[in-house]
Protein backbone atom coordinates (compact mmCIF):
# COMPACT_ATOMS: atom_id res chain seq x y z
CA UNK A 1 0.00 0.00 0.00
CA UNK A 2 1.21 3.17 -0.96
CA UNK A 3 1.21 6.02 2.33
CA UNK A 4 1.18 9.69 1.98
CA UNK A 5 2.29 12.08 4.55
CA UNK A 6 -0.25 15.12 3.74
CA UNK A 7 -2.45 17.23 5.60
CA UNK A 8 -6.29 17.13 6.84
CA UNK A 9 -7.43 20.49 6.38
CA UNK A 10 -9.97 21.55 9.60
CA UNK A 11 -11.22 24.85 11.07
CA UNK A 12 -13.70 27.23 9.92
CA UNK A 13 -14.18 29.29 6.44
CA UNK A 14 -10.88 31.65 6.21
CA UNK A 15 -9.17 30.08 9.04
CA UNK A 16 -7.83 27.00 8.24
CA UNK A 17 -6.03 24.27 10.70
CA UNK A 18 -4.38 21.66 9.55
CA UNK A 19 -3.74 17.88 10.77
CA UNK A 20 -0.20 16.28 9.59
CA UNK A 21 -1.59 12.58 9.03
CA UNK A 22 -0.34 9.51 7.07
CA UNK A 23 -2.72 7.77 5.01
CA UNK A 24 -3.06 5.71 1.96
CA UNK A 25 -2.78 7.69 -1.30
CA UNK A 26 -5.67 6.97 -2.87
CA UNK A 27 -8.11 7.87 0.48
CA UNK A 28 -9.69 11.05 -0.11
CA UNK A 29 -8.35 14.23 1.50
CA UNK A 30 -10.34 14.52 4.58
CA UNK A 31 -10.73 10.56 4.57
CA UNK A 32 -9.49 7.28 6.14
CA UNK A 33 -6.08 7.95 7.95
CA UNK A 34 -3.57 5.40 9.54
CA UNK A 35 -1.99 7.89 11.82
CA UNK A 36 -1.80 11.07 13.19
CA UNK A 37 1.25 12.79 13.63
CA UNK A 38 1.40 16.44 14.60
CA UNK A 39 -0.72 19.96 13.51
CA UNK A 40 -0.14 22.85 11.63
CA UNK A 41 -1.59 25.94 12.26
CA UNK A 42 -0.61 28.41 9.57
CA UNK A 43 -3.01 31.52 11.53
CA UNK A 44 -0.21 32.61 13.85
CA UNK A 45 3.06 34.26 13.42
CA UNK A 46 5.56 32.11 12.54
CA UNK A 47 2.78 29.30 12.08
CA UNK A 48 2.52 26.80 14.59
CA UNK A 49 3.79 23.31 14.22
CA UNK A 50 3.64 20.63 16.60
CA UNK A 51 4.84 17.21 15.51
CA UNK A 52 5.45 14.02 16.57
CA UNK A 53 9.20 13.87 15.75
CA UNK A 54 9.87 9.93 15.85
CA UNK A 55 6.77 9.15 14.70
CA UNK A 56 7.20 10.88 11.39
CA UNK A 57 10.56 9.93 11.26
CA UNK A 58 9.44 6.31 11.48
CA UNK A 59 6.94 6.94 8.23
CA UNK A 60 9.83 8.27 6.53
CA UNK A 61 11.89 5.81 6.91
CA UNK A 62 9.05 2.70 6.23
CA UNK A 63 8.78 4.78 2.49
CA UNK A 64 5.96 7.29 3.09
CA UNK A 65 6.41 9.99 0.71
CA UNK A 66 5.15 13.61 1.66
CA UNK A 67 3.36 15.83 -0.73
CA UNK A 68 5.15 19.33 -1.26
CA UNK A 69 3.51 21.37 1.72
CA UNK A 70 4.05 18.30 4.25
CA UNK A 71 7.45 17.95 2.71
CA UNK A 72 8.43 21.77 3.58
CA UNK A 73 6.94 21.68 7.10
CA UNK A 74 9.34 18.09 8.01
CA UNK A 75 12.31 19.52 6.62
CA UNK A 76 11.26 22.82 8.73
CA UNK A 77 11.84 20.54 11.81
CA UNK A 78 14.89 18.71 10.91
CA UNK A 79 12.83 15.17 10.19
CA UNK A 80 13.96 15.03 6.70
CA UNK A 81 17.68 16.39 7.70
CA UNK A 82 17.94 13.31 10.35
CA UNK A 83 16.59 10.77 8.00
CA UNK A 84 19.52 11.95 6.08
CA UNK A 85 22.25 11.44 8.77
CA UNK A 86 21.10 8.13 9.74
CA UNK A 87 21.47 6.99 5.99
CA UNK A 88 24.98 7.82 6.07
CA UNK A 89 25.30 6.30 9.28
CA UNK A 90 24.38 3.14 7.57
CA UNK A 91 26.40 3.79 4.90
CA UNK A 92 29.28 3.98 7.10
CA UNK A 93 30.21 7.62 6.37
CA UNK A 94 30.19 8.57 9.96
CA UNK A 95 29.17 7.32 13.25
CA UNK A 96 25.62 8.01 15.70
CA UNK A 97 27.44 9.68 17.76
CA UNK A 98 28.48 12.22 15.08
CA UNK A 99 25.11 12.42 13.56
CA UNK A 100 23.46 12.88 17.11
CA UNK A 101 26.31 16.19 17.72
CA UNK A 102 25.39 17.69 14.06
CA UNK A 103 21.98 17.46 14.35
CA UNK A 104 21.21 18.99 17.89
CA UNK A 105 23.93 22.10 16.44
CA UNK A 106 21.82 22.10 13.95
CA UNK A 107 18.89 21.81 15.92
CA UNK A 108 20.02 25.03 18.19
CA UNK A 109 20.85 27.30 15.20
CA UNK A 110 17.18 26.96 13.93
CA UNK A 111 15.70 27.31 17.31
CA UNK A 112 17.83 30.77 17.64
CA UNK A 113 16.11 31.35 14.26
CA UNK A 114 12.36 30.80 15.37
CA UNK A 115 13.32 33.23 18.63
CA UNK A 116 15.07 36.00 15.86
CA UNK A 117 11.36 35.46 14.07
CA UNK A 118 9.73 35.90 16.41
CA UNK A 119 11.43 39.13 17.81
CA UNK A 120 11.45 40.75 14.86
CA UNK A 121 7.89 39.84 14.36
CA UNK A 122 7.54 41.65 17.88
CA UNK A 123 9.53 44.59 16.86
CA UNK A 124 7.61 45.27 13.52
CA UNK A 125 3.75 45.35 15.62
CA UNK A 126 5.95 47.74 17.52
CA UNK A 127 7.19 50.26 15.64
CA UNK A 128 4.33 50.35 13.09
CA UNK A 129 2.09 50.64 16.40
CA UNK A 130 4.72 54.05 16.67
CA UNK A 131 4.10 55.26 13.50
CA UNK A 132 0.47 55.17 13.40
CA UNK A 133 -0.01 57.21 16.90
CA UNK A 134 2.40 59.85 15.24
CA UNK A 135 0.60 59.95 11.94
CA UNK A 136 -2.93 60.12 14.60
CA UNK A 137 -0.70 62.91 15.91
CA UNK A 138 -0.10 64.90 12.93
CA UNK A 139 -3.54 64.52 11.62
CA UNK A 140 -5.00 65.91 15.20
CA UNK A 141 -2.74 68.95 14.86
CA UNK A 142 -3.62 69.52 11.58
CA UNK A 143 -7.06 69.49 12.20
CA UNK A 144 -6.90 71.52 15.18
CA UNK A 145 -4.83 74.16 12.99
CA UNK A 146 -7.86 74.26 10.88
CA UNK A 147 -10.46 74.73 13.11
CA UNK A 148 -8.52 77.26 14.31
CA UNK A 149 -7.96 79.03 11.08
CA UNK A 150 -11.79 78.57 10.53
CA UNK A 151 -12.55 80.02 13.09
CA UNK A 152 -10.32 83.27 13.11
CA UNK A 153 -10.99 85.97 10.55
CA UNK A 154 -8.59 86.64 8.16
CA UNK A 155 -6.24 88.75 8.25
CA UNK A 156 -6.71 91.05 5.40
CA UNK A 157 -10.25 91.61 6.60
CA UNK A 158 -9.05 92.41 10.02
CA UNK A 159 -6.88 95.12 9.00
CA UNK A 160 -9.24 96.66 6.73
CA UNK A 161 -11.62 96.71 9.61
CA UNK A 162 -9.24 98.25 11.39
CA UNK A 163 -8.20 100.90 9.13
CA UNK A 164 -12.08 101.76 8.57
CA UNK A 165 -12.27 102.07 12.29
CA UNK A 166 -8.92 104.08 12.04
CA UNK A 167 -10.75 106.34 9.47
CA UNK A 168 -13.94 107.01 10.73
CA UNK A 169 -12.27 107.95 14.01
CA UNK A 170 -10.11 110.40 12.26
CA UNK A 171 -13.48 111.37 10.28
CA UNK A 172 -15.21 112.15 13.87
CA UNK A 173 -12.57 113.83 15.25
CA UNK A 174 -11.76 116.14 12.59
CA UNK A 175 -15.99 116.89 12.08
CA UNK A 176 -16.09 117.99 15.74
CA UNK A 177 -13.66 121.05 15.78
CA UNK A 178 -15.04 122.35 12.51
CA UNK A 179 -18.86 122.11 14.04
CA UNK A 180 -17.49 123.54 17.53
CA UNK A 181 -15.76 126.88 15.12
CA UNK A 182 -19.12 126.79 13.46
CA UNK A 183 -21.06 127.42 16.53
CA UNK A 184 -18.75 129.81 18.14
Amino acid sequence: MATKIRLQRGGRKGKPFYQIVVADSRSSRDGKVIDRIGTYDPNTNPASITLNFDEALSWIQKGAQPTDTARAILSYKGVLYKKHLLDGVKKGAFDEAKADEVFAEWLEGKDKEIENKKEAAIKSKEEAKKTSLADEKKKREEREKAIVAKNTPPQEEVEETEEATDEKAEESTEETPTEEKTEE
